[in-house]
Parts: C-alpha cells; structure tokens; sequence
C-alpha cells in the first residue's frame, strides 16, 4: 500500500519496424472543452505503419493503418490540426510517406467512441521530407530537393513554390543511425535517417520555422493587405485589382487577416479597390504619350480606362464612376471619348441603367460626332430618356432616320403611340397612292410601322418591352381609331376613304392581315374589340372588292383571311356569302391568262382555310376545269374520293405531269384506300399507258413491275408504237436503267426478252452486245436467229461463244477481218497518195483484229494444242495474206501497219503456241518456201526479241525470289534464336527475388512476354499442360488476363500466342551436371518448341502465297534443261501445268516489312 505502481504494454517491437515519429494532439484554448481532447490522442509513425492511441482514461489503439507499397527511403510524417468540415471543427491527422498524403477525419460520436474516417487524398510528383499545417485550409510541403510548396487543402492547388536551399536546413541523419554508439539500428531505419530532418521544422501561430546551419528562418504568410501592395509596388495594378476582387468573392486561397462576416470583409476590401482605382485613373492619365498620333493615345486609354469602368460596376459604385471618375478622366479628352465607349456593352445587355442626365448627353453627342447613328439608336431605346431634352432628341433621330429610336422616345418620353404612325404614314402613302415603286428607306419605314402596330395592339413596347399593364387597353383603342379613320389629318380633297388601311393594304396585303389575325386571336371576351373586328372586315371589304387596284393575290389573301376567321368555332363575323361567289368569278375568270398560277394558288389557299362551305361545289369544279386550275380539281375530287379523275389532272397539268407516277404509286401503295378504289386508279393509268411511258419510261416501268408484274403482257400489247415498247422494255427489263425492283421476282419470259433484243437490234444495233450482257432470261438459239436477221455478226460472235461454239464465233470473226482486209487492198488499188495514218479503213481492221485475239485470247486455256492451232494459225494466214499480194517493187499502201499488226497477232500467238510450231507453219507456207525468206525477216526477229526480253525477266524474278526465300529465312532464324529480357527481377507470384530462392530443385522461368517465375510457384496455380506427351508452361499474369475460355481449351491458342512457351530455364543454386542424362538427350534430338513453331507461323502468314520451294524447283528444271524458253516445244502438251501459267499465280514484289531488332 502506498506504493507506486507501473503498468506496461507492449503494442509492437523493433521487428515490426521502429517508431520514428511522434505526434500528439495539442488544442489550442478556445478548444480546451472540445470532447476529443479527453482521450489525449496520439499519433505514432513505425516504418511499416500508422497507429492512432488513446492515452486516456485507459490506452487503448484506436486505429492501424499501413502503408503498403512505397519507397523505402521515404521519411514517415505526421500532422495534426483542427479542421472545420459541416460546420463541425474536428481533428485531422494527415499523414504521407512518399509522394501520396493521406487525410484522416478524427470524430467522438455520441456513444464515446472514436471514428476515423478517411477524406480525399493527395497526390503529389515529388517526394516529401516534411509536412506542416499552417492554418486549417493551407498546408506546407518540403520535398526532397528542398522545395517548399503552398497548397491549398480543400482544391489541391499549389499557390506557390519557394527554393530554401540557401538556408541549409540542418538533417538528423547522425540520430537515426546512431553513429554514436556505432551505427546499431536496422538498415531500414538508418535508410530513412538520410531525410530525417523532424527536430529542424517547427510550426507555431501561422509561423514555421526552419533551422540551419548559421541560423534559423522563420517564414509565414503573407496578409491579403499585403499581398495586394507587394503586387502594387511591383507596378502590378491590374493584378492587384484581380486578387483584391478575388478576396471580395471569397475566392481566394490562403487569406490571412480577413475576418468578420461576409459584409464586412466585402466593406473592407472594397475601400481599398476604391483606392487602388483612384491610383489607376492617375496613372492612366500620367502615363498617356504626350505627343505621337491620336490612335497611340486612344489605345492607351482603351487599354486601362475599361478595367476602371468594370470593376466600377463589379463594385456597384456607380455614383463613383460618374462623378469622381468621369471628372478624372474628362481632362483628358481622348479618355473621355473612350470611357465613353466602355459603357456601350454594358448599356445595351441592361446591366447599366439609371446614368447621369450629364453623361447620357456626351454620351449621346459622342457617337453622333463620330457618325455612328446605329449605336445611337441602339443606346437610346434602353435608357431613361426622361431626363433629355425629348423634342431635341426627336429631331435628332428623324433627321438621322432612326425610327425605332424616336418611336421610343415618343412612346417613354411622352406616352404618345399615334404620332410616330403619322410620321411614318406620311412618308410611305403618297408613293403607294401613286403607284410608285419604294425605296429601299421607304419599304424598312414600312416594315417598322406594320411590326409597331402589331406591338401596340398586342401590348408589347417597340422596339423592346411590354406597354405598362394600365396602358395597354387604351393603346388598342388609340391604334383601331387611327387605322379606321375616314380620312388623314390635313387630307387633300382627292384623297380616297379609309387612307390608313389602304396604303397597309398596298405596302404588304399579306403581313397586315397577319397582324390583324394574330390581335383577334386575343378578341373573345372584349365586347368594344369585336365591334372594332367587324368594322375592320367591313373596311377591307370595301376597300379591296370595290377597288380594281388590288391583284389576284391581295384580293385572295383578304378572303383567305376571312375564310379563317369565318371557320372559327367562336366566330362573331359576318361576311355576305356573294361576296365569295364574285371572288371565285373573278379568280376563275376565262378571258385573263395572266396570273395563272398565282389565282389559283390564291384560291386552293382560299379553300384550304375553310372557304370551301361558301361555294357550291359542283359549280365550283366546273369553272376550275373551264379555268385549267388542276390544283383545284385534285382538291375537290380527292374530298369525293374520285382518285381516279385526278389521274387526268395531273396528265393535263404540264407543271405537274411527272408527279402521276407518285401519285399512283402512293394510292395504290398505301394503306386505307379500298380495293374499288385502286382498281379504278390502275383501270386510269392502264388507258392512259402510251401517255405514261411517252412522259417517263423509267417510272411507267417501275410502277407496272411494282403493283402489277404479272399483266405485263397486256401493258406490251396495250403499247402499239413500237418506240414507245422499246423504250418501255429497255427499262424495264435492262438493270442499268436504274428501276429499282428485284429482277428475280418479275418472272419475265424468254419470249418477251427476245422481243425486247429484235427491238433493240433495230432501234440501237452498237448497245446490243452490253445489253446481252446484263440480260439473263433469253434463249441462245432463238436470239442467234435474231441476230443473224439483222446482220449483227459481231453479236452472232458472242452468243455462238457464250454457247459453247467457240470455232464458229472465231469463224464469223475472221470472215468479218477478212472482208476488212479486202477493203483496205482494194483501196489500195484505187488510192495510191492517201494519208494513212488516220485511215478509218484501217482502224476497223485493227478494232476486228484486236477482238479476234481477245476471243482466241479467252478459249485457249480450254482448248488443247490442236484446237489453239485451228484458231491462231488462221488468224495469223489471213493477216499475212495481203503481204503476200504485194511484191518489194510494188509494196502494199498499208504495209507497214499490217506489219505491225502482224507483228501483234504473232505476241499474242507465243503464249499459246510453241515458237518452233509457228516458225515451221511460216516456213512451210509456199510462198516463203521458194527463197522469199527475206520478207518476213523482220517478223522472225521480232519474235526473238520478245523471247530475249522474257529470258531476262525470267532470270530477274529468280533472282528476287531467291534474295527474298534468304531474307525471310534470316530474320526466322533470328528470331527464334533471340535472347529475353525479363521485365523485373522477382518472381510475379511469390514476389521474392529469384536469387533468394534457395530451394535447390526450384528452376527459374522467363517468358517471352518479360514476365518471370518460379517453377514450383506455375506448378502451384496449374500452369502447366501436357501436349504430346511434353510439359509447356503458361504465362500465369497473362492467361489470367486474356482468359477468354477454360484451360482445356488451350492446345489450340499455343499458335495464337496466348500460351506462351517459356524460352529460358535457370536454376540459381543448381546446375545440371555434365553427366545428366536429359541434358545430353535434350542437346541431341534438337526439335522447335512452340515458340518456333509461332513465330514460323507468322513469317508464313506475312508472306502468305505460292510455295517458295515449289517456284525455286521448277526455275532450276528450267535453269538446267535446254528447253528453258517460253516457246519451247515442252510446253505444247496439254498436260503441263505449270506454277507460271495459272492464273492465281501472283509475284508480290514489295519491300521486305520491318521488324524490331
């Protein structure tokens, strides 16, 4: 008893990491009684992790948190400070090592206990040696380097960046590695002791001191007094007003020494932007260029007299502006010109209202000095112009023509809405009364009138605004009296009624019976606007159908307008019905062909909007047919369901012909017509048919295979003008027609088909083979026929070819080139002196030619030796026959050419027919039999130069097939034989270093991918697989990505590359002896592991094509035989099959792909 006791424990040892810093929990007074502070919290920072303890009543270990992953020369940090966050101030611990800061929310809920709750991190790109708190929302950072860095807690911005290294904080290096007691402390610890620099860093009262060498710096942050003036004395003004009004918005970041509420730091901050403006108004003033030209001066100003007038109005300070400042700036005048300026924008957007009667008035004579009246006009309809001389500003905008102005004065300055229509009426009537054209001023007056009257009788103000509400029934009233009016103010004597309606009337009909529509819409309940409504229509009435003036359209518009106003449920108007039936007179008048479409336009318009229940309908048909106004007809007959009737009128309408199609199509295609209806619209387009394929061929024949394919046969019989079927079967049947229907579901005939090609063989004879190439449903015989009625030899050519008669197309061809020659040998005997050059006798005879060999050219891959020789050698004779006729005294006209032209049958020959067959054909020929060997000399020795030709491309392509075989066989023994290089130097499963490993069996595994194991640790996640009888490994990071199905699935993907076979197997502290036996069986039955096997792969897959072995076999039989020449006789036989001869056969001469090294 009596006798003090301690009691221990302990929370980890040295082994788990030592203790490095500690941190406890200091309140400040005011936050003596906070409930946090009875636990006496301390923070602790061991190398391995963070703990939070209670001290009090009883230790206790509130929380554990470990680092993970990191560099292990980072020195662990600890701050606490209290932080206000939902309006509750609570501890918070953060807490880094490394480049990553964590922040950790420190709370007593109401059962007593203690909550950590983790806030938003920090993550920095340098690594930190200390942290420090400065106030609650600012924190210090100090990285490795020595660099301080300002952030802001709450936004993570970093405010400032400052180098200490000149203050050569002092290090506690020697402490963490204990040299004095020689250095007995983990390697760990005495690793972070190269950083430590904890006893040399303290924070008190917003200051932070650092210890040095020589001595100790205190640093702190600066007031936001002083900040501004540190800006102000660097010259900085603009700045300095920009982090002032950030300080104003509560925007700024790390304030100090701004307290109070809101208000008051708003009051405070803006009496020293006052002051700061004032400075800049001297200055703008003292620094202005004395001399130089006015445009140096006015940017001056309009560089920094803005900035003044913004933050002004930012300030709400306009009484300053306008007094002290205006005063300021009005010494100078270029200033005040600009300031001036500076006030447009925020005039016009309504953010300035309320400017001094002194200001609006330079203002005002300001911009009329420079001649810019639109911005006048603009500024004056959003100021209170009540203040202004009204009369003077009046005329100012008349003479200067800115109507929307003086109607605002005349409106706001007076509350006068009739005088500015008088102005503008009087302007605008007498040229309209005169039936003059108006000018471009005069038609904008009137566009402004009519938009003005619509305002005023809708409520709204011109140009912007609404009327005052106590206003807004007696300005209607005001506008209906002026515009019903008997006759004007001051009226001469000859002036017409109703002057104000009429001269709208003629100005634009349509837009004022809009207006007037839009403000009865608005007529229901007022019982004085309906009176005012039906003595307006009266007026128009009397107006418009007593006065010839009027044209088709004014007259149809006005009636138009009433048809709308009369079919309204609620309507109060009375209109005489015989008023509408002079109206139809008058449009469907017989004898004026001018206006046409307009009057009947007017009328449909009329009709569509209600006018209809005013006419009699059958009257009403008849004078639109006796007027040709289809338009109308299609309209009345559509409401009685006559579909057919409208067939007619659009056959009739030459502006709306080509919409019959259309029309049919969607009667007969679209749902809710019944089927009497559509048959007698089809029974229409069936009689009129010649004219529906005269008009458009293309759509008749759409709109028949479309609806009614099967009675296509009776449309063809239908169609007596043979023109008119050809035409209608060209596009019906020919796809390149564009008609859009599925030729396979037409199920057309070979009769019609074959009709179609006898009408093509007359009308267009050179379309007729493209044509048979594209048509399908036609018979080869009958169509033969056909063509050789017509003569069509060329066409007889192509069918007989296309059946399969390939020796009677050649037949007819060659007789065709024969009778070419014959022509060109008969002219010759004629004409001695022509130019041959352009001959077109010639050029039929090379076009025939050129077909015969492509016809030869196209069978005699299917033909054997002795059918190649029934076509070529007779094309060859008849090419050479007119050669023979002409001797060396006379030589033939044209015997250069039909040289050439030989020359070009005997090219074409050689690829098919052994060069030793045509020598012995050519020697063999009578003729040149008896010693005329001469004359064919240069035929023989352009067949050799083409054979030289070939032999030395022959001999090129072996040699870049040879080149590219050696290339790719390179870079596949390159790459199999390739070294790896593992990404890291630890095993991707267990994480240890391999050298570590001591297990003596354990072997270590690389793949191609970089990634790295142990051989136990693959076997312990089952990546390994038996394929044919041999282990292979996977890659375990890379199968567990791209695993896509179950491991049994894997013998097929070791191609694909996802199995990856491992390259390298290494034991660290084993090595196989000499004398193992599965060593020496390894090294004497080499084989290609998968990795081989895929890399070969994918060389093959490169260089996908003929086989390299197959073309390097067949070139070095040729290389070595005497028959190595493309005319040799081996190639005669119809059983070579040569690599070069088929027809997939391709050379892919390209730069060989690059590949890493």
């Amino acid at each position: 008893m009596g006798v003090r006791t301690c009691e221990s424990r302990c929370l980890f040892s040295g082994s788990k990491g030592e203790v490095c810093c500690i941190e406890p929990l200091h309140s400040k007074p005011e936050l003596k009684d906070h409930p946090i502070t009875q636990f006496s919290l301390l923070a602790m920072a061991s190398l391995t992790k963070i703990l939070v303890i209670g001290l009090k009543p009883s230790l206790k270990v509130w929380m554990t948190f470990p680092y993970g992953r990191m560099d292990p020369s980072s020195v662990p940090l600890l701050a606490w400070h209290f932080v206000a966050v939902h309006n509750y101030v609570n501890p918070m611990l953060a807490f880094c090592r490394g480049d990553v800061v964590h922040f950790l929310l420190v709370k007593r809920d109401e059962s007593g206990a203690i909550h950590v709750t983790k806030q938003k991190h920090l993550h920095l790109y340098y690594d930190l040696i200390n942290f420090t708190w400065i106030n609650s929302r600012t924190i210090v950072l100090l990285d490795s380097v020595e660099k301080l860095h300002v952030i802001d807690r709450q936004t993570q911005e970093e405010l400032e960046m400052v180098e200490i290294s000149e203050v050569q904080l002092v290090y506690n290096s020697s402490h963490f590695k204990s040299l004095a007691t020689g250095g007995n402390v983990s390697q760990a610890l005495a690793l972070v002791g190269e950083k430590a620099c904890y006893q040399s860093i303290s924070s008190y009262g917003g200051q932070i001191f650092y210890l040095g060498t020589k001595s100790v710096y205190v640093m702190m942050l600066r007031s936001w007094r002083e900040r501004v003036d540190h800006l102000l004395k660097q010259d900085c003004l603009t700045e300095a007003l920009a982090l002032a009004w950030s300080f104003h918005e509560g925007k700024a970041k790390a304030v100090v020494g701004l307290s109070g509420d809101a208000s008051k730091r708003k009051a405070v901050v803006t009496d020293r932007m006052v002051e700061i403006l004032f400075h800049y108004a001297d200055r703008a003033l003292k620094k202005c260029p004395d001399q130089g030209k006015i445009q140096v001066m006015e940017q001056h100003f309009q560089d920094m007299v803005p900035i003044i007038v913004d933050y002004c109005l930012l300030l709400q300070r306009k009484d300053l502006l306008f007094s002290q400042v205006y005063d300021k700036l009005s010494e100078n005048s270029v200033a005040k010109g600009v300031f001036l300026e500076c006030l447009e924008p925020y005039i016009l957007s309504d953010k300035l209202v309320g400017i001094t009667p002194q200001v609006m008035k330079d203002l005002i004579v300001h911009f009329q000095d420079k001649k810019l009246m639109e911005n006048v006009e603009a500024l004056i309809v959003h100021m209170d112009i009540t203040s202004l001389d009204i009369q003077q500003v009046v005329l100012m905008c008349w003479e200067n023509r800115l109507y929307d102005a003086m109607i605002y004065v005349y409106n706001r300055g007076m509350n006068e809405f009739i005088s500015p229509m008088e102005k503008l009426f009087r302007v605008i009537a007498p040229p309209l009364n005169a039936g003059k054209t108006l000018t471009d001023e005069q038609v904008v007056m009137g566009n402004k009138l009519l938009v003005y009257i619509s305002c005023c009788l809708a409520g709204r103000a011109y140009p912007l605004g609404d009327i005052p509400e106590d206003l807004v029934p007696l300005v209607k009233n005001q506008v209906f009296e002026f515009l019903i009016r008997l006759h004007s103010t001051e009226a001469p004597p000859e002036e017409e009624i109703y002057p104000y309606i009429r001269t709208l009337l003629h100005f634009d009909t349509r837009e004022f019976l809009n207006v007037l529509a839009l403000t009865f819409e608005d007529f229901k309940n007022d019982k004085q606007a309906v009176e005012y409504q039906q003595r307006i229509v009266d007026i128009l009435l009397k107006v418009m159908v007593e006065n010839s003036d009027f044209t088709p359209s004014q007259v149809g518009c006005l009636f138009t307008f009433l048809a709308r106003q009369l079919a309204k449920p609620d309507n109060t108007l009375f209109v005489n019905r015989t008023l509408f039936d002079q109206v139809l007179e008058f449009l469907c008048s017989p004898d004026d062909d001018s206006r046409h479409s307009e009057r009947q336009q007017v009328l449909l318009e009329l009709l569509q909007a209600g006018g209809i229940v005013q006419f009699e309908e059958s009257r009403l048909i008849r004078m639109a047919e006796k007027a040709e106004f289809y338009q109308i007809c299609e309209f009345m007959y559509e409401r009685e369901h006559q579909y057919d009737k409208i067939i007619d009128c659009y056959l009739r309408d030459p502006l709306r012909e080509e919409e019959v199609f259309n029309y049919i199509h969607n009667i007969l295609s679209i749902p809710g017509h019944s089927a009497e209806e559509k048959q007698s619209v089809w029974q229409k387009a069936m009689d009129h048919i010649e004219e529906l394929v005269c008009l458009k061929p293309c759509k008749a024949a759409e709109l028949v295979a479309t609806h009614f394919s099967e009675q296509i046969e009776t449309v063809i019989k239908k169609l007596q003008n043979e023109v008119l079927l050809f035409k209608f079967l060209r596009s019906l049947l020919d796809p390149r027609e564009g008609i859009h229907v599925n030729q396979e579901l037409l199920q057309i005939s070979p009769c019609i088909t074959e009709q179609f090609i006898e009408l093509l063989c007359q009308f267009s004879p050179n379309q007729v083979i493209e044509t048979l190439q594209v048509l399908e449903c036609y018979r080869l015989e009958e169509t033969i026929q056909i063509t050789q009625k017509y003569q069509l030899h060329e066409v007889t050519a192509y069918l007989l070819e296309k059946k399969g008669d390939i020796h009677g197309a050649f037949l007819i061809m060659l007789k065709r080139l024969q009778s070419k020659l014959q022509e060109i040998t008969h002219q010759d005997e004629i004409f001695l002196n022509l130019d041959t050059k352009e001959d077109p006798s010639l050029k039929n005879v090379e076009e025939t030619m050129v077909e015969t060999i492509a016809l030869c050219q196209r069978n005699s891959h299917n033909l054997n030796q002795q059918q190649r020789e029934a076509l070529w050698f007779p094309l060859l004779e008849a090419m050479m026959a007119p050669q023979k006729l002409s001797s060396s005294a006379a030589p033939h006209l044209h015997s250069e050419a039909l040289k050439s032209l030989t020359m070009q049958v005997l090219n074409n020959m050689a690829a098919f027919i052994a060069l030793p067959s045509i020598l012995q054909r050519i020697l063999q020929d009578p003729v040149y039999g008896k010693g005329k060997l001469g004359e064919i000399q240069g035929l023989i020795l352009g067949m050799l130069d083409t054979f030289s030709y070939e032999q030395t491309l022959l001999e090129t392509t072996t040699s870049l097939l040879n080149q590219d075989l050696h290339w790719s066989l390179c870079n596949l023994r390159a790459s199999v034989t390739r070294g790896l290089n593992p990404k890291q130097d630890y095993c991707s499963i267990c994480l240890q270093q391999y050298k570590r490993r001591q297990e003596m069996a354990d072997e270590i595994i690389v793949f191609s991918c970089g990634h790295l194991y142990h051989s136990f640790c693959l076997q312990s996640k089952e990546c390994t697989i038996e394929i044919e009888g041999q282990t292979r490994w996977t890659c375990y990071k890379c199968s567990s990505i791209n695993k896509v199905g179950k491991l049994s699935e894997n013998s097929s993907e070791v191609k694909k590359g996802r199995i990856t076979p491992s390259q390298v197997k290494m034991s660290p502290s084993c090595h196989p002896s000499k004398g193992d036996p599965a060593v020496k069986k390894a090294t004497s039955e080499p084989v290609l592991d998968p990795q081989q096997i895929q890399a070969f792969d994918q060389l093959c897959h490169l260089y996908r094509g003929s086989s390299r072995l197959a073309l390097l076999t067949e070139l070095s039989q040729k290389r070595g035989s005497e028959s190595c020449r493309p005319f040799s006789g081996s190639q005669s036989g119809p059983a070579f099959t040569s690599i070069f001869q088929k027809e997939n056969f391709q050379l892919q001469l390209i730069p060989p792909p690059v590949t890493e090294d």
